[in-house]
């Protein structure tokens, strides 16, 4: 169906046993949160809000102690879900002595790819994540940001429909962070729906179309980002090709009100992605 959700999570709760000397620990408390097919939605939070557990839970790795969460329908604890599924873990490991096109070959053999069909998805991916000069080099001499981009072209390799990010720019560098945040833009542009976690908050913001802001195990804030980083209470305006006596007569109107204020912009100013996860998880203390 169309409308069905690539991702759902509803009323999700985990709570890890406790031992004699700690007790038990609820990591998440009754949790929903919907991704739509297509789009590209981050998860965000501090250490210990919860975000990774979600995660595991979507993906089948983690049974949860009440609520159940879904993959384009099919729930997350049946091995068909994953079918649809690609995963980026934070730190992915492949074997060193492999190069980067034997590395992708083996991975989409993994998945039940081979023949032609899977040389090409191979050769499509070096292409796709900027590779294909390093694809006859060892893995082990490849820098972060290569072994990143590897890790994506793994994730992408049996052609699923859901990709999964754990800080997937995680000690990068820049111009390597850059690669990897076009390369989401990309998958986006593809119909591939994103979900993606990661405490670098600027660059959240230039790539994902919905936020949910997680603090205690909980959703704190969630929505389009544009609505969240708009400052309703305040205006601003953005002038083009406006005469002088234009300028005066707004000049003369500010001085009036007595504000003493250069207008330069119209609508809602945008505060920042950051300063909203701040304000976000502080009011849930």
């Amino acid at each position: 169906m169309p409308d069905t959700p690539a991702v759902s999570v509803q009323n999700l709760t985990k709570v890890f046993k406790g031992t004699l000397v700690k007790g038990a620990f609820r990591a998440v408390h009754d949790l929903s949160l919907e991704v739509k097919a297509g789009e590209v939605y981050g998860l965000i939070g501090p250490n210990g809000s919860g975000k990774s557990t979600t995660m595991k839970a979507v993906l089948g790795l983690l049974k949860p102690t009440q609520g159940h969460t879904s993959i384009f329908g099919v729930p997350s604890t049946e091995v068909a879900s994953r079918h649809s599924v690609g995963f980026l873990p934070e730190n992915p490991y492949f074997y060193k002595h492999l190069n980067g096109r034997e590395t992708l070959h083996f991975y989409g053999s993994l998945c039940g790819m081979s023949g032609t069909r899977l040389k090409d998805r191979v050769e499509e991916m070096l292409a796709l994540t900027g590779l294909e000069d390093a694809a006859s080099r060892r893995v082990g001499g490849y820098s972060k940001g290569m072994l990143q981009r590897l890790g994506l072209a793994q994730a992408l390799i049996h052609e699923p429909r859901l990709l999964v990010l754990d800080e997937p720019t995680a000690g990068v560098d820049p111009a390597g962070s850059r690669k990897i945040r076009d390369l989401i833009i990309e998958f986006r542009a593809r119909g591939i729906t994103v979900l993606v976690t990661s405490h670098l908050l600027e660059q959240m913001q230039e790539v994902c179309d919905r936020v949910g802001i997680m603090a205690h195990g909980r959703m704190v804030r969630e929505g389009r980002l544009e609505d969240l980083i708009a400052v309703e209470n305040q205006t601003e305006m953005v002038l083009e090709n406006a005469s002088p006596a234009l300028l005066a007569k707004i000049d003369a109107l500010v001085k009036a009100e007595g504000c003493g204020t250069k207008i330069l912009r119209s609508g809602h100013p945008r505060t920042t992605l950051e300063r909203l996860f701040l304000e976000a998880t502080d009011e849930s203390k």
